[in-house]
């Protein structure tokens, strides 16, 4: 009796504490994330990302996500590619050549993760502190054989549909045109709001761009804080029950990488940080958004080095002018983060936030 007794509990016991494992683990199971976050930090490896941490009194961004990984970053066409290449892999899931822009190497158009999400009726944005028909937002927004093709990249995005907020540079490429249309001015009659700053925006249910100079930004920090604060803003005219697709692009440690100017990475880096914290505070709160941040490559072939080789002190030391073929970080945060850990190719990572937004 006693042992029918026991055996009863035992099995009242099993069933209990699988019923109870199967209640925590269907509890823990990441949901799909209702927005996307993806930020790009233009030219930014491992080295630049240090720099930051290097030259940093207090715990930088970077250190708040708990999922990091590395990209490979190789064109279809080249071992090194250039950010038309690059971007385009993270945003369309597929190799290119370099100079591409949203399209495959025969020239075929190839939807991007923010046209795909405005599809699904996602609110859709890109800040950036370049020209917005640049390389990068334009792998995003646009589709063309060069990426130098600035007018043309211009027209495609003031007849875009799938576009919420837009803010950059550029506005040469929308009103000195060969073609003398005035772009800003078509925009306006197609239901936008375009202005030259984050301030005269009135309405934050319109369709709206932000052109803030003629061409690029001026760099970091003399440009303030326009990359924070217009991600901030971003994020708050984005925000939806249906959610919302963002890129953000720190475009010009690019820039400084280029020019092997080591002060003015430190700098532009800063202000990625800024933005960096100004997103996962955002994400934080709201509980639902996946953050997925990356390069499209490393630029300047950066290290850090005792040029005595002492041990005793650090100087930058820059190999090229130009990009290389080093892997470059990714960091995530949010439903679906654990997705990005390890090696991976740059076209994964679309496909890996695809399936995870399904």
């Amino acid at each position: 009796m006693k042992t029918r007794k026991l055996l009863a509990f035992l099995l009242v016991a099993t069933a209990l504490f699988s019923s109870s494992c199967t209640s925590n683990n269907e509890k823990q199971a990441p949901k799909s994330p209702k927005n996307v976050i993806v930020m790009i930090g233009d030219g930014m490896g491992p080295t630049q990302v240090y720099s930051l941490l290097l030259t940093s009194n207090e715990k930088t961004a970077f250190e708040r996500f708990p999922f990091s990984g590395f990209s490979i970053t190789k064109s279809a066409s080249n071992e090194i590619t250039d950010s038309a290449a690059g971007g385009t892999a993270i945003a369309v899931g597929k190799k290119t050549t370099n100079k591409m822009v949203g399209m495959t190497p025969d020239s075929i158009a190839v939807p991007s993760m923010l046209e795909i999400f405005a599809d699904q009726g996602k609110k859709t944005g890109v800040v950036v502190t370049c020209s917005v028909t640049h390389a990068t937002p334009a792998d995003f927004i646009a589709h063309n054989i060069n990426r130098n093709n600035n007018e043309e990249i211009a027209l495609e995005i003031a007849n875009k549909e799938k576009l919420d907020v837009l803010f950059g540079g550029g506005k040469k490429y929308f009103t000195e045109r060969k073609d003398s249309v005035d772009l800003i001015g078509k925009m306006w009659e197609n239901g936008w709001n375009v202005y030259d700053s984050l301030e005269q925006i009135e309405d934050n249910n319109a369709r709206t761009m932000v052109v803030a100079c003629r061409k690029h930004m001026v760099k970091a920090p003399e440009r303030g804080d326009f990359l924070p604060k217009a991600t901030a803003k971003a994020l708050e005219m984005l925000d939806n029950e249906n959610g919302f697709f963002l890129m953000v692009e720190g475009s010009q440690i690019d820039f400084a990488c280029h020019d092997n100017d080591s002060a003015t990475l430190v700098e532009e880096m800063r202000d990625f940080n800024n933005t960096l914290n100004v997103v996962l505070d955002f994400a934080e709160k709201d509980g639902n958004t996946l953050v997925v941040v990356t390069a499209d490559h490393e630029t300047g072939g950066l290290t850090i080095v005792d040029p005595e080789g002492k041990y005793t002190r650090t100087d930058f030391k820059w190999t090229t002018g130009s990009h290389s073929a080093v892997f470059v970080p990714i960091f995530s945060y949010g439903p679906g983060a654990e997705n990005f850990s390890g090696i991976m190719d740059n076209t994964e990572i679309m496909k890996k936030i695809m399936e995870i937004t399904k």
